[in-house]
């Protein structure tokens, strides 16, 4: 008999099982967390810290504190923000560093300011911190350092001394922008972060989606015009990958039904449901099961067929608040589908969490479980995101 994936104490106790996985070695003694773990969860790098995980990790126990795990998880978070406001924050140039170790690259990336947004926003509603005017002064710093208001968009890339501005665009900062700005709107009510969450979805995921066929596309030029051909020959880069990503066709699905609970619009739905439905239809490894990391434009063939584990993740939240909208059986039967895949190829049965990534017939190809950037916050996120709407009223 399958699982029951959507049952509520499954959920509770995988996600007690991931951060379990964590919980014994992740703390560094001289300050913040190891962002580095092999499979059976010994630390391979103890020195090299990325801001995204530095952020990612405060998300998660904030949560984990504010749903009631552990209370010590509070001090752990707490703990958290201190090491980002102490280390990867340059008072001289008031940003925070991409890459803390041996060296240190100080790059202002919109992603990773989008996640100390996200971090405090969260912080914030677990009653950790009082962020309003932490929230506040990001929101002016990413206006005037990154946010184009001719084009309703955050560029992406400063240089250190934040004097000059990277020409490349991308679409996947805005995107955390919008999630960051969501939970920054949830957590202190500034109607600042509902609409220029709004207007980021209204932009990426309705004007340049259309231009680009109706998908969401990674990559353009200064003007906003799509670049076809940017990382053509690194579809597996890790934040700017070539083709059609179906993880994030879905995670904008997740992202549109959210904005949808908050300030209900039909194209929303329609808009979500249509991502969804090409993600699957295109991205779905017939073959081998699971979703792959992308596929070419027009001839839809998969430019990386590997399977990675955020994928996975964001299109079971996706797939559940599709089945809630809409009452449709599909996406619970998509729900189940892409769960009993993760089940069987991607999450460690001995050692808990999930793998980063397997190839594409699902083989183990790495001992990294968790190299900087996971910390499992896609996992962790996904399923916080079910339970919560398990409860929630169809909308």
């Amino acid at each position: 008999m399958a699982m029951d994936y959507s049952s509520h104490d499954f959920l509770l106790s995988h996600t007690k099982d991931i951060l379990a996985f964590y919980e014994p070695v992740v703390k560094d003694p001289t300050g913040g967390f190891f962002q580095n773990f092999l499979d059976d969860g010994q630390v391979f790098d103890s020195k090299t810290r990325h801001l995204v995980s530095s952020t990612r990790f405060v998300f998660n126990y904030s949560e984990a504190y504010r749903r009631g795990y552990g209370d010590h998880y509070a001090d752990w978070a707490r703990d958290g923000l201190a090491f980002i406001e102490q280390e990867h924050y340059l008072a001289n140039s008031n940003h925070y560093a991409w890459m803390l170790g041996d060296t240190i690259d100080k790059t202002a990336m919109a992603y990773g300011h989008a996640f100390v947004v996200l971090a405090y926003a969260h912080a914030h509603m677990a009653g950790i911190v009082d962020a309003k005017d932490k929230l506040s002064d990001l929101y002016s710093w990413l206006d005037d350092n990154f946010y184009q208001p001719d084009h309703n968009a955050y560029a992406d890339e400063r240089s250190g001394e934040l004097t000059t501005l990277d020409p490349y665009r991308g679409q996947n900062a805005n995107m955390h922008m919008c999630e960051a700005f969501i939970a920054a709107y949830k957590a202190i009510g500034d109607q600042r972060f509902l609409e220029r969450a709004k207007r980021l979805a209204q932009k990426f995921a309705g004007e340049l989606c259309d231009l680009a066929g109706g998908m969401i596309w990674e990559h353009y030029h200064q003007d906003w015009q799509p670049d076809w051909q940017y990382n053509i020959d690194k579809p597996d880069d890790l934040f700017k990958p070539w083709g059609f990503q179906p993880g994030h066709q879905v995670e904008w699905t997740k992202l549109l039904l959210q904005l949808h609970q908050l300030s209900p619009e039909s194209w929303y739905v329609e808009r979500a449901k249509s991502l969804f439905d090409q993600a699957v239809k295109y991205g779905w490894d017939k073959e081998h099961g699971g979703l792959v990391y992308g596929f070419a434009p027009k001839t839809y063939e998969f430019a990386d067929a590997q399977k990675y584990f955020w994928v996975q993740a964001e299109a079971i939240a996706a797939a559940y608040r599709l089945y809630k909208v809409t009452g449709e059986q599909t996406y619970l039967d998509w729900y189940q589908t892409l769960w009993q895949y993760s089940w069987d190829h991607l999450i460690d049965h001995t050692h808990g969490a999930w793998f980063r990534i397997v190839a594409r017939n699902g083989d183990k190809i790495t001992t990294e479980k968790s190299p900087m950037g996971k910390v499992d916050y896609h996992t962790l996120g996904a399923c916080w995101d079910v339970m919560d709407n398990m409860t929630a009223a169809p909308n």
